[in-house]
């Protein structure tokens, strides 16, 4: 399971034995879809301020690096909150 989880997040590009790479492309993005369209609910400005090609970015690595456990999308404001001040302290 884990390198299924691992490539829907994007922590490797390399499909579990046993799955079909267009499925996998399609759990990818149904996952950063739904991770964007959360956190964008909670934080318009931000994206906005942002533009496209910058929250793309953002929620990519969001979606790959966060510690995000939780499998209701209602809890990702809270993460995506702990995943900037995480990055903030970082730099």
């Amino acid at each position: 399971m884990a390198a299924f989880h691992d490539y829907v997040r994007g922590l490797t590009d390399t499909v579990p034995a046993g799955y079909a790479e267009p499925g996998m492309r399609l759990y990818r993005h149904l996952v950063y879809l739904g991770a964007s369209q959360a956190v964008d609910a909670h934080f318009p400005d931000l994206r906005q301020q942002l533009g496209d090609e910058a929250w793309d970015t953002l929620m990519r690595a969001f979606v790959r690096d966060s510690q995000w456990t939780s499998p209701y999308l209602g809890d990702l404001a809270h993460d995506f909150r702990n995943f900037l001040a995480r990055a903030a302290e970082s730099t």
